[in-house]
């Protein structure tokens, strides 16, 4: 039987677009406590299918697909602009095409509107008409407002009309802002982009017997298996190491490991990562809000996926980025050596070179290194900085990592930094390899 959560999201999935939430609603027509529907309400703005508009309130939208991450819903642009939404409000979910700036005359910008666009205009009520009727919404700027007309008309269509406080030039700025931000975002691999899934997976159930693992380890070659109960929540894992020498006959539950660490479809894959290197795991189940088994993913999974981010071309820089693409690679055969030089966008207030990028160079200088003697990825474990004096802007500074020890799992570097000559930093930096098991 449904809980009284799955109740209410199943309820709220199959209300129309555009129909406004709230939780006393919820709680009288289902009969549950408002707590509980204040949670579920919540649970389905973090899947997407709903969302609270500041001034409109809580409505039921149409999921926005992952592949169009990069571009924005009229809903991100009033939440951008701080903008109040006059009319139209079943189109807030919908994805912005393109976004055009009135500044011409009606009959000159018709053949730059299209469905789905996005244009910002002053109070000029006939291309706010005109716009709507083409399947464009509208954004008004200056805080101004419009006609009844309009926004029965931004009703019927679906298309949203909002009006924001900001001048035009601001408005664009954000909008283009927003767009690179997400765009940094795409490129972020979550465990949704990589796990083996739920049909393709393996598991166990509680009370299996012993015997049941063997039948599935000669079945798939696997060793690794999550144990799950009759809801499919997870409460397991078995391994090779859990079953040998125990009689066929005993139960999976007596030799499991109970409560094992899992991981949700939004962690990102480098978050994946560092817990199964740090956690010594060769394989991680992947879980929804309701701890039910979706999946799993594998070291193996995790380490083409980290290959194939660092294969893939850059939509939009951070500032690690920047960072990174200012370190020169200076090493000989005797030595390693790294430069930079301290620019403007380097420095904190006072004009010295930012302890937080400095952190990062010295990062980046020691993998590298790392990288110079074995090929791979790697994850940071500690990063210790013990000496460090103020770099102004334009000093040329230099970066010494010396590998105080190699292993085949674990890194550790001792690393100098000079400016003109001057010791300026020391760290101690310590890694772990990420190796196919």
């Amino acid at each position: 039987m449904a809980t009284k959560h799955e109740q209410i999201m199943k309820y709220i999935q199959d209300l129309d677009i555009g129909n406004k939430i709230s939780v006393r609603q919820i709680a009288k027509k289902l009969r549950v406590s408002e707590g509980t529907a204040y949670r579920a309400i919540k649970d389905a703005e973090i899947r997407g299918f709903v969302s609270t508009v500041e001034r409109v309130g809580t409505i039921r939208i149409e999921k926005k697909e992952k592949g169009s991450i990069e571009k924005l819903t009229f809903e991100s642009i009033v939440q951008m602009v701080d903008g109040q939404v006059l009319g139209g409000n079943s189109g807030l979910s919908k994805t912005l095409n393109r976004f055009v700036i009135g500044a011409m005359e009606l009959d000159a910008m018709k053949r730059y509107v299209g469905a789905n666009d996005l244009m910002i205009v002053g109070n000029r009520e006939t291309i706010h008409k005109y716009v709507l009727k083409e399947g464009a919404a509208v954004l008004v700027t200056g805080g101004f407002d419009t006609s009844e007309d309009v926004k029965r008309l931004a009703d019927e269509i679906g298309m949203p009309v909002i009006s924001t406080s900001y001048d035009t030039f601001t408005v664009a700025t954000k909008i283009n802002r927003a767009i690179y931000d997400q765009m940094i975002k795409k490129e972020i691999v979550h465990v949704s982009d990589i796990l083996i899934p739920l049909n393709r997976t393996q598991f166990l159930y509680y009370g299996d017997s012993i015997k049941q693992w063997h039948e599935l380890n000669e079945a798939t070659s696997h060793s690794r298996f999550p144990v799950v109960d009759r809801d499919m929540k997870v409460i397991g894992m078995v391994t090779m190491k859990d079953v040998i020498a125990v009689p066929e006959a005993e139960s999976i539950d007596e030799v499991m490991t109970a409560n094992p660490i899992v991981v949700s479809p939004t962690t990102s894959v480098a978050a994946a990562a560092h817990r199964m290197i740090w956690e010594s795991i060769e394989c991680l189940p992947v879980v929804d809000q309701n701890h039910r088994l979706l999946g799993i993913i594998t070291r193996r999974d995790v380490l083409k996926a980290l290959q194939m981010i660092q294969q893939q071309p850059q939509m939009g820089e951070t500032i690690e980025d920047l960072v990174s693409s200012s370190l020169t690679d200076h090493s000989d055969k005797n030595q390693y050596a790294f430069q930079f030089v301290v620019t403007p966008q380097m420095t904190d207030y006072l004009g010295s070179l930012a302890f937080g990028i400095m952190t990062s160079i010295i990062t980046m200088a020691g993998r590298r290194a790392l990288n110079h003697v074995k090929k791979g990825d790697l994850v940071v474990d500690n990063l210790s900085s013990y000496f460090f004096k103020p770099v102004q802007i334009d000093q040329i500074v230099t970066i010494y990592p010396k590998i105080l020890e190699l292993t085949r799992r674990n890194g550790k570097l001792d690393i100098e930094l000079y400016a003109e000559g001057q010791l300026c930093g020391k760290a101690l930096l310590t890694a772990q390899f990420i190796d196919r098991f």
